[in-house]
Parts: C-alpha cells; structure tokens; sequence
C-alpha cells in the first residue's frame, strides 16, 4: 500500500487488519532498523553511508547496486516479514513506522536503531516534490495545500510531530542513536564516528578519515541538483518556496505541536 500514502487520511487506517506488525518479534539475530518519517533524500542518504559504514563497501559499488534491495523497509508488502526474518545477521532494515508500531525486539533493546531527523520546513517541501515526481501518487495540488495537510497531520504515516518526539523520547535508550539530517551536512566525520561507534566498527584514523571521505562523495551524490529537483537535499530548501505568511503559520503549529520538546532543528545552516 505504499505507492497510495499520499491519499491516506492518517495513521490508523495503515494498520487496520495488521496489528500485528508492532507486536512480531523477529528472530534474535541483530537487526538495524533505520528509521524516518516519510521518504526523503535522507531516507537514501542515510541508509548508504550505514551501508558503507556497517559493510565497509565502497561509493561506486553502492551506486552499481539497488541499494533498496539491501535494506528492505519493514512494512512493505514486499519481500515482507516472512524474506526478512530470513537474512542473515546483521540485517539492515528501513521502516517509517512510528516507534510504537515496530517489533517488540526493538523496544526491548534486542536490535538497535538509528532516527534521522530532518527539520520540518525542508522536509514537508521535499515530500511534496516527491509526491509529484511519482505517477503513483499524482499529486497535483499546490504546495500549500500540501503544507497544510502536513501542519494538519493528514498526509500517510499520520502526524510528523507526534513520529519524532516518539523517538526523541528514547534517545537515551541504549540502541537508539538519534541523528538530524542537517548534521551531515555541518560535520559529517563527527556523524560518520557515532556510527562506527554505534555499529561496533573499529577503525583506526585512516580508515575513519577513508569512510568520511566516501561519505562526502555520497552526500554530494545525493544534494546534487541534477540529481534531485530542485536540490531536495539541501538545507534551507523551504526558503525557496515557503511565503511569508506560510512561514508564521507553520512556525505557529510548529510551536503548538513541539512547545513542550527540547528538540530543536537548524533551519539553514
């Protein structure tokens, strides 16, 4: 049912007739799940440099390879539970669910996690470029009504707001590692040590200074504008497209929703 969450009134109706997703334990093999909010550049980019962390592959073998088929999203129909629970450890698994709806392993800390969270602004306006460029969803509204089923926590996957304080409040959690996105991009060997640390990788200066240096090509890869329209990648990309008017009533609804969260986002950098 992924291609339809753009029609999705909200969270409930995603779950309807499967509950038992959050509650199916996997095997206890060690997993990774990675989760995000909805599908975003960050969503490709994070999942390529845990690969290139975990596995020690290089960027040009990640991009001759269906990096999807790597990490498989949870959720999906497709291979589904049943080809998951059959990968050898260590799994890498993506999922967008909320923390409450993933497997109960997870929540007993049996399987670790990695959050990355983007800065609403940028997100909402990469989602909506992504609803557009899939015939899929064919959206075809402007972005301001997107924006405002955003603020109104009615676009697939439900609230935004309610998703990243879920995993906020666990960020002390021993297998949690809660990242932002606009981290990569202001000191991404910082980021790419709390990985290695988080995954149990050792490696000496070189090979640290290696991998940050593999990384830098797949964020460049990633935020390239020809790659991606309009830059989706990059930080700051609402300025381009929020108004004035939009900018006060999101920052509104922001304050409203996240008023009594610590979490704080770079909104340019």
């Amino acid at each position: 049912w992924a291609p339809f969450l753009a029609s999705l009134p909200g969270l409930p109706s995603l779950f309807s007739g499967s509950a038992d997703l959050g509650a199916a334990a996997l095997p206890p093999w060690p997993s990774l799940p990675l989760p995000l909010w909805p599908l975003s550049p960050g969503t490709s980019l994070l999942q390529e440099v845990v690969y290139l962390v975990s596995q020690g592959a290089d960027p040009d073998e990640i991009g001759l390879m269906n990096i999807d088929e790597q990490l498989p999203v949870l959720e999906y129909p497709q291979p589904g539970l049943d080809i998951i629970k059959e990968l050898t450890s260590p799994r890498l698994i993506k999922s967008h669910l909320p923390y409450r709806f993933l497997p109960s392993d997870l929540h007993n800390g049996d399987s670790k996690v990695i959050y990355m969270a983007r800065n609403p602004k940028d997100l909402v306006v990469s989602y909506y470029q992504f609803h557009r460029s899939l015939r899929t969803m064919s959206y075809r509204g402007t972005f301001q009504e997107f924006c405002r089923r955003f603020m109104n926590d009615k676009l697939g996957y439900g609230s935004w707001f309610e998703h990243v304080q879920e995993f906020w409040e666990h960020r002390m959690d021993a297998n949690v590692l809660f990242l932002k996105y606009e981290d990569m991009h202001r000191d991404l060997v910082t980021m790419v040590e709390q990985l290695a640390r988080f995954l149990g990788v050792s490696c000496d200066k070189a090979q640290l200074e290696s991998l940050s240096e593999h990384c830098h090509q797949l964020v460049d890869q990633c935020c390239n504008a020809e790659a991606l329209p309009v830059g989706r990648g990059r930080v700051g990309l609402w300025k381009d497209i929020f108004t004035v008017s939009m900018n006060e009533k999101f920052d509104l609804v922001y304050k409203q929703k996240m008023g009594k969260c610590n979490l704080t986002f770079d909104f340019y950098l």
